[in-house]
């Protein structure tokens, strides 16, 4: 059964991951997610584990963040979730910081009052090791006694021991202001993660403004405010200028234009009236609108955007997986290492041993994982906080660092690289007739049909057609349509028609769905139908090739010709047409073997009827897929709008990400190490060390923050 926790103030990427790593290990427990980003942490517990689990939770949450309240996640709250993100939370959020910084600020007053004292007023030392003493239990107090609540629960090895084993050490050897500075700048180090979570989250939660807070209802010709979650399906309500649209529906009545920007990242609005969807998130601009309720609140757009934003966070990176493993057997080893520094070469060699253990302690407070730890999964969240913005939502770090990686990417072809909307594209007259009369011929006979291509006809047509002049319609299955139009004989289908009635005609040789036209007997012309391209396909396809994708495939059920024309226009380097569902699995398996070792292939498709191709690919991609049901659920990756070429923009956040995690993997290792070496050398002392320490975590926070601005 599923259990759901709420650690409310929960910000540091590291505890997390010790919290979910931990509460994993228990009995009972099949799977522990933390979710940042909620603040909540989701088990699976076998039912003989239940009535106990709680309990255990708290004590482990409680181990590694003392004042994070546990609370159980409710399933009646699910209907508030916004409360996470809420005002009440914010101002929380912004007391404890400001708590925080008026003890930081506390503590280095009186740290640079003892220094300053024994500096210019050549105060005694007990006096000057007052101050510093008052000092460190100000920055430090709290970190020792974790330190110590943890080693008597059997967790010996984090960065608490390492802070506080080290800062105790230079006390014992004399290091009093090198001591009280690393308690302090770990404090700074820490208040700056923090932030830089909270930041990261705002980010994320600013998309979350999108949840509307009332809808107004009309019930019994009144119109009434309630919840959006109280509004059944098939009531109507009404959207005023300003308002967010609270939930999916039709537009009854009105006309307006829609701000989209929230939902899709695009900041030229659309236009709706009568008859359109109306999708919730969206801002109404300027008319006022009716709209007939199609979906629940918990099954709107709005909400399954949200719910896809928010649980992104709990799945993890291999990288970050990485980390958090390399953290976890990284502290015990550099401890080892620190005493073998401290104790083997005095007592082998002679020397100092003063000096000998002052390299120990050194050798610890530069060790300390912390830039790794917080920076690398912030990272992570800022990324997919970045591409949100860009209207890209990625389900979780793990696909965001699956797009850098990928070499074949496969587009479906209706809906994805065209519009999916049939058009009029050529008219080509003959025995004299013109342009005009052939479509007004076309119009006529195709009036009564409901077909795509008598509705594409028609709207190219785009007059009043009286259908009191029209007689004898007659649909022939499989070649088309034939009526009676003022005493004339008017036919339109394809080439079985002509040929079936005997009608000399000419062949069109152009990719498309062709109607051809005859009136008495006579041909009249032909009508080319097609699937139109859309505007950013062609340099989306360039510009994958600029940014390193090998091969670009398409895949459509469409005829050869269209597909062969559809693909050369493009640029695409193959094509497979006339293929069914089952067929475009079959093609995406060949193409994955294909592939290169270590590449990744994605799938690109409209999200309706291509979820098991979007299962299938490693990165399934859902173009297109704004309120579509089938998006949502198989997609790993869904693009808001229509555009091919966001998924260029979806792939660059994922490179800058990836870019910054390796450059703050490789700051934080490459400094440690150079200090490392010094600090065993006795070349680097302790304020070296503080700085090889959270001078390089505050180094690598803030270029990871970078990844918001991008």
């Amino acid at each position: 059964m599923e259990r759901i926790f709420l650690l409310k103030g929960l910000d540091c990427p590291n505890c997390s991951a010790k919290i979910e790593k931990e509460v994993g290990e228990l009995n009972g427990v099949t799977s522990s997610t933390v979710n940042l980003m909620k603040q909540t942490l989701t088990i699976q517990v076998t039912p003989d584990a239940a009535n106990t689990i709680a309990d255990k939770v708290e004590t482990i949450v409680h181990s590694h963040e003392p004042d994070v309240p546990v609370s159980e996640y409710a399933a009646e709250a699910a209907a508030s979730r916004k409360a996470a993100v809420d005002s009440d939370d914010d101002d929380d959020e912004d007391g404890n910081i400001k708590t925080r910084i008026a003890r930081l600020i506390t503590g280095a007053v009186l740290y640079a009052l003892g220094i300053a004292l024994s500096a210019f007023a050549h105060v005694s030392l007990p006096v000057e090791l007052g101050f510093l003493i008052v000092s460190y239990i100000i920055l430090g107090g709290d970190v020792v006694l974790r330190a110590v609540k943890n080693i008597l629960k059997g967790q010996v090895f984090d960065e608490h021991f390492l802070m506080s084993l080290s800062t105790i050490g230079a006390f014992v050897i004399g290091e009093y202001p090198e001591a009280v500075a690393v308690m302090l700048f770990y404090q700074i180090g820490e208040l700056f993660q923090d932030m830089a979570v909270k930041h990261s989250r705002k980010s994320i939660a600013d998309l979350m403004d999108i949840r509307p807070d009332e809808a107004t209802v009309k019930r019994n010709g009144e119109l009434l405010t309630v919840a959006p979650e109280t509004v059944a399906v098939g009531e109507v309500i009404v959207v005023k200028p300003g308002e967010k649209i609270p939930l999916d529906g039709v537009v009854l009545e009105g006309e307006s234009m829609l701000d989209t920007k929230a939902l899709t990242g695009e900041s030229v609005p659309r236009d709706v009236r009568k008859g359109d969807d109306a999708l919730s998130g969206c801002i109404n601009q300027s008319g006022v609108l009716t709209i007939q309720v199609t979906k629940a609140f918990e099954e709107s757009t709005v909400s399954k955007i949200i719910d896809l934003v928010e649980n992104a966070s709990s799945r993890k990176a291999p990288t970050e997986n990485f980390i958090t493993t390399f953290a976890r057997y990284y502290t015990p080893v550099v401890v080892i290492m620190a005493a073998i520094l401290a104790i083997v070469p005095p007592l082998a060699f002679g020397g100092e041993w003063f000096d000998w253990i002052h390299r120990g302690f050194v050798f610890l407070v530069i060790s300390c994982p912390c830039a790794l730890v917080i920076s690398i999964p912030l990272t992570f969240f800022g990324g997919i906080g970045s591409a949100s913005k860009h209207g890209v939502l990625v389900k979780g770090s793990n696909y965001l660092e699956a797009l850098n990686n990928v070499s074949v990417v496969v587009f479906d072809k209706t809906g994805t690289l065209t519009k999916g909307v049939f058009n009029v594209t050529d008219i080509f007259p003959a025995n004299g007739f013109t342009s005009d009369q052939v479509l007004e011929y076309a119009a006529k006979a195709e009036s009564f049909s409901t077909h795509p291509i008598a509705k594409s006809i028609l709207t190219a047509y785009d007059k009043e057609i009286d259908q009191n002049t029209i007689s004898d319609y007659k649909e022939m299955s499989g070649h088309g349509i034939s009526v009676n139009d003022g005493g004339r004989n008017v036919l339109a289908g394809n080439s079985k028609l002509m040929e079936a009635e005997g009608i000399s005609y000419t062949p069109c040789d152009k990719a498309g769905t062709k109607a051809y036209v005859a009136v008495d007997g006579k041909f009249v012309g032909c009508i080319l139908i097609a699937d139109e391209v859309k505007p950013d396909s062609k340099k989306a396809i360039s510009d994958l090739k600029k940014i390193g994708v090998e091969k670009t495939v398409m895949l459509t059920g469409d005829d050869e010709k269209i597909g062969k024309a559809v693909a050369g226009e493009l640029g695409l380097d193959e094509y497979y047409a006339q293929l069914l569902p089952d067929q475009k699995v079959e093609k995406v398996e060949l193409l994955d073997r294909q592939k290169r070792k270590g590449g990744k292939l994605a799938f690109v498709g409209d999200g309706i009827n291509d979820a098991p191709v979007l299962a299938r690919a490693d990165v399934g991609i859902a173009m297109g897929g704004l309120g579509s049901d089938a998006a949502i659920e198989a997609a790993d990756v869904v693009l808001m709008t229509d555009e091919p070429g966001k998924l260029v923009e979806a792939i660059g956040v994922a490179k800058e990400t990836k870019k910054i995690v390796m450059q703050n993997i490789t700051i934080a290792l490459g400094i440690k190490g150079i200090f490392l070496i010094l600090g065993a050398f006795g070349i680097a002392g302790m304020w070296e060390a503080v700085f090889g320490d959270m001078g390089v975590a505050m180094i690598a926070i803030l270029n990871a923050l970078r990844i918001l601005k991008k």
